[in-house]
C-alpha cells in the first residue's frame, strides 16, 4: 500500500526543485497559519459572538455580516495551509501521520467543516439550538488551534 508521503513526493519533489531556501520550507507554514488563526481567526469568532450578544441591533447585524464574510475564507486559508503544512513536511523527509500537531490540525479541519454546515444548511429552520451549537463549536475549534498553533511550534523547533 502507498503511503500519504509516497503519494505526494512527486509535487514535494518538484517543490523542493525550486530551491525554496530551508528556513521558509520549515517556518513559512507556522507563519502564515499563524497569521490566519490568530487575527482571522480571532476576529472571526469576536465577530461571531458580538453578532450574538450585541445590544445594539446595529452593531449585532455589522458583525453577524463580517462574520459570514470572513469565516469561508478564513477556513479555505486554514485548508489550504493544512495541504501546505502536510507538504512541507513531505519536503523536509519528515513523518507526517505521527505529529499529534497533523492530528489537531485534521480535527480543527473536521471541526470547522462541520461547523460550516450549519450556517450553509440555514440551521435548518433557523433553530436557535443549532445556532447556539454553531458558536460553541466554532469557540472549541478555535481553541483547538491554539493548542494546534503550541503543537506546531514544537514540531517546527524539533525538525
Amino acid at each position: 500500500m502507498t503511503s500519504l508521503s509516497e503519494l505526494l513526493e512527486p509535487i514535494a519533489a518538484w517543490f523542493r526543485s525550486l530551491g525554496i531556501p530551508a528556513p521558509i520550507t520549515q517556518w513559512g507554514h507556522p507563519a502564515m497559519m499563524g497569521i490566519v488563526i490568530f487575527v482571522m481567526g480571532s476576529y472571526v469568532a469576536y465577530a461571531g459572538w458580538r453578532g450574538r450578544l450585541a445590544a445594539d441591533k446595529e452593531v449585532a447585524a455589522k458583525n453577524r455580516a463580517d462574520h459570514r464574510k470572513l469565516a469561508p475564507l478564513m477556513f479555505l486559508f486554514l485548508a489550504l495551509g493544512y495541504t501546505g503544512g502536510v507538504l512541507s513536511l513531505v519536503m523536509q523527509h519528515k513523518p507526517i501521520l505521527e505529529s499529534p500537531h497533523f492530528w489537531t490540525g485534521t480535527a480543527a479541519i473536521g471541526l470547522l467543516a462541520t461547523n460550516s454546515s450549519l450556517p450553509l444548511a440555514g440551521f435548518w429552520g433557523d433553530k436557535s439550538g443549532l445556532r447556539m451549537l454553531h458558536a460553541y463549536l466554532g469557540t472549541v475549534a478555535i481553541g483547538l488551534l491554539v493548542v494546534h498553533t503550541a503543537l506546531g511550534i514544537k514540531l517546527g523547533l524539533s525538525l
